[in-house]
């Protein structure tokens, strides 16, 4: 896509640029909210969510060698990672990723890791899913011809 300027000249913008300047754009006052980073912490990789189920949430959690901020209510467990983790990645069924960090509802946070980022590390949060909804991770499924 180019973007002119008033001299008629365009700069190439992708898409990827997009929508990163729009996951940077405040939520509507009355619309769904981006979870927030707790104060004192930086995400300076940006931050999307990964979204469980509540009963997976206890599952998954000692299964994690490091654990970031969670965020949960009666429904969901939101694990906050660096944005665009969903890359090349096939999430389990039940499992969303929510771009941007995006709710509908206001969780609560229950955990807040000790450091200055938020992050969970995406690949153990994704095998751990994996293992606790019993689904074989993406790179292990056998190629069919």
């Amino acid at each position: 896509m180019a973007v002119s300027g008033a001299s008629g000249g365009g700069q190439v913008v992708s898409l990827d640029t997009l929508v990163r300047l729009r996951r940077g754009l405040p939520a509507a006052a009355d619309g769904p909210a981006r979870l927030p980073v707790p104060d004192g912490m930086t995400a300076p990789l940006g931050w999307d969510a990964v979204a469980v189920p509540a009963r997976f949430g206890p599952l998954v959690l000692p299964r994690l060698p490091r654990v970031g901020c969670v965020y949960a209510d009666e429904t969901h467990w939101w694990w906050i990672v660096p944005s665009d983790s969903d890359y090349a990645l096939e999430w389990p069924a039940g499992v969303r990723y929510m771009t941007g960090a995006v709710v509908l509802d206001t969780p609560r946070l229950i955990h807040r890791p000790d450091g200055r980022v938020p992050y969970t590390p995406p690949i153990p949060l994704y095998l751990a899913l994996c293992r606790v909804t019993g689904t074989t991770p993406v790179w292990s499924r056998q190629l069919s011809a």
